[in-house]
């Protein structure tokens, strides 16, 4: 999996390509310690318009991302198929803003 991370204006991006898997840990760790170390972000948007697959351990990546986020808004943009359906079933939509 690739992440690439992109911030302006207090507003931060993460693009992420390829299954998000615990495989892609690295990379998706690497893109959210820039955003983490930004302390004028106050919105983050992860975008899964490249990812075709996400596992449980994707989901816990995801947990200890808005763990660490705090209060401010996570959204979840662009999730289709199979990576929409696993994060209905884990009811991602109660803790994420969910596009």
């Amino acid at each position: 999996m690739q992440a690439s991370c992109s911030i302006e204006n207090g507003q931060a991006r993460i693009v992420l390509a390829g299954d998000f898997t615990f495989e892609g840990h690295q990379a998706f760790k690497q893109a959210t310690q820039q955003v983490l170390a930004s302390e004028d972000v106050s919105l983050l948007s992860v975008d899964f318009d490249a990812v075709d697959y996400m596992d449980s351990a994707a989901l816990g990546m995801l947990l200890l991302l808005k763990e660490r986020f705090g209060e401010r808004p996570i959204q979840l943009l662009k999730s289709r198929g199979t990576v929409r359906a696993v994060l209905d079933v884990a009811n991602f939509g109660r803790l994420f803003q969910l596009d």
